[in-house]
């Protein structure tokens, strides 16, 4: 599958990048600076042993079938503008948190309630936004060998992209769960803080969640 990661030259995309690249899938990394993404994509290429390419985000997403969307809060909504119309047609996953600098381990919802909420409010019904991976370490996803001790929720309204992207999530290494709605993006994206908290007061980092009985 063609997968292009907006923002990819961050920590959490260049860890996706190499994982979903290793797994035999083509990935597309975007950055508002091509040279940046393509520099970034010939060493994940490198790390990987996969092909990874890379340029401005407007032309990994013509590449993709499938959109992630890793951007800080505050340049979401100003993305998704430049984006739309490239992106019709796709899934988007958006992995955003709308974290609030520097007091990031409280939640802050935003207007629209979460961000996945508003980019498909935002997008229309043309996009398909599914609200996934929030609650993966970067650390550990640069870790090739490291097995993803962890769990990861996803929702959408969109029962086919869910499903798409479920799948790719397995082949990041974690186990992926159905959890409803986009309406329910307004939990997963309000535990992103509490981990932070979580992380800062017991020293830990890479703190992921797991589901018994499940």
């Amino acid at each position: 599958m063609n997968i292009a990661i907006v923002g990819g030259t961050g920590k959490e995309g260049q860890g996706m990048a190499a994982r979903w690249a290793k797994a035999g899938h083509r990935v597309h990394i975007g950055s508002r600076d091509a040279e940046r993404a393509r520099g970034a994509a010939d060493q994940l290429s490198t790390k990987s042993g996969a092909p990874i390419t890379g340029g401005d985000n407007a032309w990994a997403v013509a590449q993709a079938d499938v959109v992630v969307l890793s951007v800080p809060y505050a340049a979401h909504a100003e993305t998704l503008r430049g984006l739309a119309p490239a992106l019709e047609g796709k899934i988007l996953v958006d992995i955003t948190v709308p974290l609030v600098p520097p007091a990031v381990t409280r939640v802050s919802l935003p207007p629209g309630q979460s961000a996945a909420i508003e980019a498909q409010k935002s997008l229309g019904e043309g996009v398909k936004v599914v609200a996934a991976l929030h609650h993966v370490s970067a650390s550990h996803l640069a870790e090739l060998d490291h097995t993803l001790d962890c769990d990861v929720l996803a929702c959408s309204d969109h029962k086919d992209a869910l499903e798409v992207v479920l799948g790719l999530i397995g082949d990041l290494g974690a186990r992926a769960f159905h959890a409803g709605a986009l309406a329910n993006a307004v939990a997963l994206e309000s535990l992103t803080p509490v981990l932070l908290h979580l992380g800062r007061k017991y020293k830990r980092s890479g703190i992921g969640v797991r589901f018994t009985g499940l």
